[in-house]
């Protein structure tokens, strides 16, 4: 399966760690105006399973890995043009 274009999100149904991301990334896209983030559901496809299996969640850009496990959100804004965060906690 072709993963779409942009920032994507390789998570899996319920994973703590997966929504953790997703929650950093909405909170980052409001502060920063990222670009909008796809959720590919790792399981979905034998191909992705393979590659990432208990890797996740993992944020790609474009199809290269930004990080696994937890958002690097520096290398997020670096990588889409942005200024690095400081974000409230």
């Amino acid at each position: 399966m072709p993963l779409p274009p942009g920032l994507v999100v390789i998570s899996r149904e319920g994973c703590g760690l997966c929504e953790d991301m997703l929650h950093a990334l909405a909170e980052l896209e409001r502060a920063q105006s990222i670009p909008p983030v796809s959720v590919v559901d790792v399981d979905s496809d034998p191909e992705l399973a393979r590659r990432f299996g208990i890797q996740v969640p993992v944020l790609l850009f474009d199809g290269s890995v930004i990080c696994h496990y937890t958002l690097n959100s520096n290398e997020l804004l670096r990588l889409v043009g942005r200024p690095p965060a400081i974000l409230p906690r």
